[in-house]
């Protein structure tokens, strides 16, 4: 068997969101433990949350297995050797090539000691890594959460996890200020609280849906005020 590095949690988060919150509580009980792999090494978890902005979870997984079949250790050494268009020969975009190449630059001159963002608070790390090209808040708090294990991530960029609590907490929508409820709910283990609803709006839960109006420009007018970068 192939030994997976897992986000690890245990009884402690569990019990505490239970106790929290009613609805969540349901979830967790009905959909068990979840296994969700992390990547450990940070250089390899930021390359990967560049590949996976805004682009399906399937298209991200297969395009990360090539490159890691291909590339083995996915370090700045071996992306430094690669040309931008031998990146795209994986199925990434132009642009996303650009920005994996200029992240191992960074981090191959010293101007990015990557191994610092391991002491930095939640708020300092979103701060260092959005001056990457190409960084955003989502990609920095996908970072946090699937490498470094942070405990208290919510992420209102992320599509799925807003379509996961309007199924639990049958929403129309999740505005900015019910989102900051519910996260200062669930702190300080909302990372925890995120797995779940990815798994809600991943099918976990059998007769559970959307309750985001069909005939409304909802989803299209987050897609557009959405950052560029991810």
């Amino acid at each position: 068997m192939v030994d997976r590095d897992i986000f690890v949690y245990d009884e402690t988060e569990v019990s505490y969101l239970k106790k929290r919150d009613k609805r969540l509580a349901e979830v967790i009980e009905k959909v068990g433990p979840i296994e969700r792999e992390v990547i450990p090494d940070l250089f390899a978890a930021l390359v990967n949350s560049i590949i996976g902005q805004q682009i399906s979870t399937k298209a991200h997984k297969t395009i990360w297995d090539k490159m890691v079949v291909a590339l083995g250790e996915i370090t700045p050494h071996g992306i430094g050797r690669l040309s931008d268009e031998e990146l795209q020969r994986f199925g990434i975009t132009f642009k996303k090539a650009a920005y994996i190449k200029s992240a191992a630059q960074k981090v191959l001159s010293g101007e990015l000691d990557i191994e610092s963002l391991r002491t930095m608070s939640d708020e300092e790390v979103c701060a260092k890594l959005v001056e990457l090209d190409g960084i955003g808040i989502w990609t920095a708090e996908m970072l946090m959460l699937f490498s470094m294990q942070r405990r208290n991530i919510l992420s209102f960029g992320d599509l799925a996890l807003l379509r996961g609590m309007r199924m639990v907490y049958h929403h129309k929508m999740i505005s900015r200020q019910l989102f900051d409820r519910y996260k200062k709910r669930f702190s300080p283990y909302a990372s925890i609280a995120s797995l779940y609803f990815w798994a809600v709006a991943g099918g976990a839960i059998e007769g559970m849906k959307d309750y985001a109006p069909t005939n409304n420009k909802y989803n299209e007018n987050r897609r557009k005020t959405k950052s560029r970068k991810e």
